[in-house]
C-alpha cells in the first residue's frame, strides 16, 4: 500500500490534486474521504469531479446521502454518509450496486462505514494545517 502526504495551501492545490486523482481513476474505484467538519472533503470531491469532466454542479449530498453525476468520462456517485445511522440504510438505496460497478464512487465520512467497504478502497484523510486555509491530505492506496 502506497502512502503520500500533501499540504494543500490554496484552492488551486486542491484542484490540481483532484485532477491528478481523477486522471488515475477507472470504473469501480472507490475513494473514501475522512476528516473533521470543514476539512475539505466536499472541495476535494468537487475537484475530482471536475478532473473527471463532470459538468453538473456538485453539492454535498448530506441530506440525500447520494448524488449521481454522469457527464464526465466515468459516471461518478457521491455519497455523504454523515447522517447514516445503520449501514442497512445504504443497502436499501443500492449502495453495493455502485461499488465495483461502472461508477467511480467518492464517499465522505467513509470512516463511519469502514467495515463494509472493499479492501481495495482508496483512502484520503484530510485535516487542518497550521494556517487558516491550509489542509493536510494523507493519501493511502
Amino acid at each position: 500500500m502506497e502512502k503520500e502526504t500533501i499540504v494543500l495551501k490554496k484552492l488551486e492545490d486542491t484542484l490540481a490534486l483532484g485532477k491528478r486523482i481523477a486522471d488515475g481513476l477507472k470504473p469501480g474505484d472507490v475513494i473514501a474521504l475522512t476528516g473533521p467538519l470543514g476539512a475539505g472533503k466536499t472541495a476535494l470531491t468537487q475537484a475530482i469531479a471536475k478532473g473527471l469532466g463532470v459538468t453538473e454542479r456538485l453539492a454535498s449530498p448530506t441530506f440525500t446521502v447520494l448524488m449521481e453525476y454522469v457527464s464526465g468520462r466515468i459516471p461518478m456517485c457521491h455519497f455523504d454518509v454523515y447522517r447514516v445511522h445503520d449501514p442497512d440504510e445504504l443497502f436499501e438505496i443500492g449502495f453495493e450496486e455502485y461499488l465495483g460497478g461502472d461508477w467511480v464512487c467518492v464517499i465522505e465520512w467513509a470512516d463511519l462505514i469502514e467495515d463494509i467497504l472493499h479492501p481495495d478502497t482508496k483512502w484520503i484523510a484530510l485535516s487542518y494545517g497550521d494556517l487558516d486555509d491550509e489542509r493536510i491530505c494523507e493519501i493511502e492506496w
